[in-house]
């Protein structure tokens, strides 16, 4: 009855190069545990919004050395085909389990076919990876890491450089058709233990240096170091590797800064965080415990891999003294802040994130973009300046780093920390100010994690099939099927409903886990008051949100 899956599973375990993940194909095999090799073989990794991501393990649906080998063979391959030489390829990798093997089997893997592998100092971010790729011109740029993904998982990104991409894609992930492209020369590609290895073609090279002195010129308060003194920082690297760079930013700079000391080290297991996000609830508890012991002006949290950054502000009327920012209220306030700073250039933001950012943007004279998720496409816009999506991901540098950068954007929250107090405010205060300008902008997100994937085809389907006709008592008045391109800024699987209030929802797969997810948004103006309406916007998000619920009954 399965004789196809055994065939192929024992086909590949003959072709693996790992004895371990060897050994337990043929375990499974052994054993006909059907269920398990169903999840190993159920179809190669496809590149999603970050790249490939995936549990660590045996089999074509798993990350594991066979994959990592074959992928990069694949690209290799393509490479080759479309620069006409042999690439030079820059390869980073994060503290996760696997990570040093992968990495190190991509470098010999390019090495062999005859390409030129710039290896980073390992447990780095991906930023620096991203940084290296502009840096020192590379065809191609391979990050080893799943970010802020469970423990179990690990992941490989992709940059490619200026010979392939030109203009406004030079050192960003790669979008379609170069996905696709990639995927059938992976596919082509022999069995991994066919594939030659060697370390004829490796050098081994360190860009931090050179990527701490360009960020350092990013930012800084308006009284220099001397008004940075007075910032103390609560930092956290949530037990990834971000610590190191962004301490010695901050400290360069002028800032105090004092790392938790319980998710300063690396660990791959995460043990003080049930999930290494910043953004899920708790991630932040030691951080805020340790800003209080050391009277924090701010915390500032990195992600595993530094390409994140949350932030959270002091807050009397908060349970325990701290309130974090949403990413839409950081990415407003970076954006207003660069805005005035900075003297031309285009602003983006994702299609899911909050709109005030247009609004900013309009604010200042300057051209705005809404583009589809996920900084492949955010950092492919023309003349940017400033960039961010509401999963905590923000650009401040794309000459420099075409992509998220926590690090470098954590520089800017404390030059802007450090502005607003020497001048009496604090980060709330700017937000109001925002707000009274351009109106209340309130987000929130709405998110069904579920085991079986049939539930997310089965909402979006609902969706499509009898969109909602009301949100909290308004008329829903736009409906546009994101998989036809009706927003015109590229087809994507998502529904979009907006209300005669002005309302704005929009419900989508996400492209690195298991859920659906819902972006919620109203906007409530504010009166010559100046009062907020925030407790008001607060209620007519959660009926709508209470609508969702029951509405795709997940």
């Amino acid at each position: 009855m399965h004789t196809a899956l055994l065939e192929t599973a024992r086909q590949w375990a003959e072709h693996d190069p790992d004895p371990k993940t060897k050994a337990e194909i043929l375990a499974l095999i052994a054993a006909q545990d059907i269920p398990a090799l169903q999840a190993a073989f159920h179809g190669p990794l496809a590149f999603g919004t970050a790249g490939l991501r995936a549990p660590v393990g045996a089999g074509e649906s798993r990350l594991s050395r066979a994959v990592v080998i074959r992928t990069t063979y694949g690209l290799v391959s393509w490479l080759k085909e479309k620069i006409g030489a042999a690439p030079k390829i820059v390869i980073g990798c994060d503290a996760r389990y696997g990570s040093a093997d992968f990495y190190k089997d991509a470098a010999e893997v390019i090495s062999a076919a005859g390409g030129t592998a710039l290896i980073l100092p390992p447990q780095n971010p991906t930023p620096l990876t991203a940084f290296t790729v502009k840096k020192l011109s590379c065809d191609a740029g391979i990050m080893v890491t799943a970010s802020h993904n469970p423990p179990a998982d690990n992941g490989y990104k992709v940059y490619l450089g200026g010979r392939v991409e030109i203009g406004a894609g030079e050192g960003v992930q790669i979008v379609p058709p170069a996905d696709k492209e990639i995927a059938a020369a992976i596919a082509a590609a022999p069995f991994a233990d066919e594939i030659a290895r060697n370390r004829d073609n490796i050098q081994e090279i360190d860009t931090r240096a050179a990527y701490l002195e360009r960020a350092l010129q990013l930012a800084s308060p308006a009284g220099g170091t001397a008004a940075a003194s007075i910032v103390t920082i609560a930092l956290t690297a949530m037990h990834g590797v971000g610590a190191k760079l962004g301490e010695e930013l901050l400290s360069r700079a002028g800032y105090q800064v004092s790392l938790v000391p319980e998710q300063a080290e690396p660990d791959p297991d995460f043990p003080t965080v049930s999930f290494p996000n910043p953004e899920e609830p708790g991630a932040l508890d030691l951080s805020k415990t340790h800003a209080q012991r050391i009277g924090g002006d701010v915390i500032i949290a990195y992600d595993p891999d530094a390409d994140r950054c949350a932030v959270a502000t002091p807050d009397t009327n908060a349970a325990n003294g701290w309130r974090q920012l949403t990413g839409d209220e950081l990415g407003a306030l970076l954006g207003d802040y660069l805005a005035s700073r900075k003297p031309a250039g285009a602003f983006a933001n994702s299609i899911v994130s909050g709109r005030l950012l247009s609004k900013i943007a309009a604010g200042y004279g300057r051209p705005h973009t809404a583009t589809l998720t996920g900084f492949k496409w955010i950092a492919r816009t023309p003349e940017l300046v400033y960039g961010y999506e509401e999963a905590i991901g923000y650009c401040c540098d794309p000459q420099a780093v075409a992509d998220k950068d926590g690090i470098s954007t954590s520089l800017v929250v404390a030059a802007m920390v450090a502005d607003l107090k020497a001048s009496g405010s604090n980060l709330d205060e700017a937000l109001d100010n925002i707000y009274r300008k351009h109106g209340f902008y309130h987000t929130a997100p709405l998110t069904f994690r579920v085991e079986d994937l049939q539930l997310i085809a089965d909402g979006m389907s609902k969706l499509r099939a009898n969109p909602p006709q009301e949100l909290a008592g308004a008329a829903v008045v736009e409906v546009r099927d994101m998989a036809k391109d009706e927003l015109g800024i590229g087809a994507t699987e998502g529904m979009y409903f907006r209300s005669s209030a002005d309302d704005r929802v929009i419900c989508r797969p996400s492209g690195t886990e298991p859920k659906l997810k819902c972006y919620l948004e109203v906007v409530l103006p504010v009166g010559a008051d100046g009062i907020i309406p925030k407790a008001a916007a607060k209620e007519r998000i959660a009926q709508i949100a209470a609508e969702l619920r029951t509405f795709l009954d997940i």
